[in-house]
């Protein structure tokens, strides 16, 4: 699963990764996001589509359709095995693909023999590259940030590789820029999505991991000292 993400770059950052001749429609915020610990339900910078180009804005991270609304959490993750085709998403995988760009995630290690005993780690592109995550959303278009009652987004994700399965058994399926770039095309077909999203993903040895401070678990800490290595870990 995908449940805390690092977004703490310049916008310019993110795009220029993605495409150094790339530009947002409305402009961006110059100073760097300074996001360490974000958690669902926040609202985070997500790239989208529109008609008059690329924008980046603020969503909430969560999501569920108008007929699951109050009758079940929002999904926060949806599984690329399903998701092209899960009644729950498959309206907007035709019209919502989106990309979160971050600067890793973290998932927790747990002790076989005490679940209460968990280690976060930090995992993030070995080259220290940004990370395009795979997403759906609903959302609002034209610049119009006040969001609408139901808005919001999940990130995709898939089974983990032997190497990272030690750490969780799913993780955000992570697109190159050229991929990225293909995923937020209007023009795909939902199939040639599918097949980005099932066939493109980067690989376990793009990535790395380390142990990092506790207090990461707690949503309301933040700051750069969470994305510090630790020499103690736990587990």
């Amino acid at each position: 699963m995908c449940g805390r993400i690092t977004q703490y770059s310049q916008a310019v950052e993110y795009l220029f990764a993605l495409d150094p001749q790339l530009s947002l429609a409305g402009g961006f915020d110059p100073t760097p996001i300074g996001r360490y610990n974000v958690p669902p339900q926040s609202r985070v910078q997500l790239l989208h589509q529109d008609d008059d180009g690329l924008r980046m804005e603020p969503v909430r991270w969560g999501y569920a359709p108008f007929w699951a609304r109050g009758k079940r959490p929002p999904a926060i993750n949806a599984r690329v095995e399903t998701a092209a085709t899960s009644k729950f998403f498959r309206d907007i995988w035709k019209t919502g693909r989106a990309i979160v760009p971050a600067n890793g995630w973290y998932e927790w290690k747990k002790d076989p023999g005490n679940p209460k005993v968990k280690q976060p780690y930090l995992i993030h592109r070995t080259t220290d590259e940004p990370c395009f995550f795979a997403a759906l959303g609903q959302f609002q278009r034209g610049g119009m940030l006040e969001p609408r009652d139901g808005d919001g987004f999940v990130i995709i994700t898939a089974s983990s590789d032997v190497g990272m399965i030690d750490i969780h058994d799913r993780r955000p399926v992570v697109l190159s820029p050229e991929c990225a770039l293909h995923w937020l095309d209007p023009e795909l077909s939902p199939d040639e999505a599918e097949e980005i999203a099932m066939e493109h993903s980067l690989g376990v040895e793009e990535f790395d991991w380390y142990p990092v401070p506790a207090a990461v678990g707690n949503v309301r800490n933040e700051g750069s000292h969470l994305i510090e290595r630790i020499s103690d870990p736990v587990l």
